[in-house]
């Protein structure tokens, strides 16, 4: 049993400030072992469920957060920035389920911990054939176009809720409690991890229960951009239009299209915006 573990920051244990989301802030080291320790969590209990091989993407931000070093070495890292698939590379049907660790609410989420959808200042709502969706809607339709199940996410509770109502009987594992953006009511790592390992023990022991989540194409990516600039740079990506002053749309058949589209839609609005292009 194969298993794909997507890893982002946000939702994961102990963590709540912005500074600690990237390199030279405050508490980003320390953030950087706990995100380790959510994905080492889930690669136990993937083995203790009888998983034979554990892939590990790194899909927070410059995608250098995971400590390799400290990582189970039963597990294969996939880390570094200029990966076509972003938040999903290396994801394909040669995996029998898939997990979402350290995932957060979409944007303006009440009580979402760090809620933002793919770029925190730059992107307003994203849309997905009409309706609006976060991270855990985008990856999930992309492990659906391979068919393959999600079968836990990780997070805060927000999060897990929307993950529930997108999903169906997915296996959640809330390690925080939103208070505000900022602001949570934290599990200690210990009890978190636990419950992580067990989480995933528990997903993996029924995933015949679990079916992909499969949307039917055409697919539409819809962005409403917080400016006008951005929104006409990105319109200047072949196949995109622009749909209003600050609206984007493409439409594709190959979901692959959708994910390699956002990495390219981060990096022109970070740079527009004067921004890091900072995506996950």
């Amino acid at each position: 049993m194969r298993i794909y573990v997507s890893v982002d920051m946000e939702g994961v244990t102990g963590l709540t400030d912005p500074e600690e989301m990237h390199a030279g802030g405050r508490g980003y080291e320390r953030g950087c072992e706990l995100m380790t320790a959510d994905a080492n969590a889930v690669i136990a209990g993937a083995f203790e469920a009888g998983g034979t091989a554990v892939v590990v993407n790194d899909a927070h931000g410059s995608t250098k957060n995971l400590r390799v070093d400290l990582l189970d070495p039963r597990a294969s890292l996939i880390r570094g920035p200029g990966k076509p698939m972003r938040m999903a590379q290396g994801l394909s049907g040669d995996f029998q389920a898939a997990v979402f660790a350290g995932y957060h609410a979409r944007a303006g989420v009440q009580h979402g911990v760090l809620n933002h959808t793919w770029m925190g200042k730059e992107i307003q709502n994203v849309y997905l054939n009409g309706e609006v969706c976060g991270e855990t809607r985008l990856v999930a339709a992309f492990a659906g176009f391979y068919g393959v199940p999600v079968a836990l996410v990780t997070g805060d509770e927000a999060v897990c809720e929307e993950a529930r109502s997108l999903l169906g009987d997915v296996e959640t594992v809330a390690v925080k409690k939103g208070v505000d953006r900022f602001a949570a009511e934290l599990l200690t790592p210990s009890v978190a991890q636990r419950l992580i390992r067990e989480g995933t023990a528990r997903a993996l022991n029924r995933l015949a229960d679990l079916r992909p989540y499969e949307v039917a194409p055409p697919f539409t990516l819809g962005v409403e951009w917080n400016s006008t600039a951005i929104a006409s740079g990105c319109a200047l990506v072949p196949g995109t239009r622009q749909a209003g002053p600050r609206h984007t749309e493409f439409t594709t058949d190959d979901y692959r299209d959708i994910m390699g589209l956002l990495g390219v839609y981060a990096t022109i609005a970070g740079h527009v915006a004067c921004g890091s292009g900072v995506y996950g």
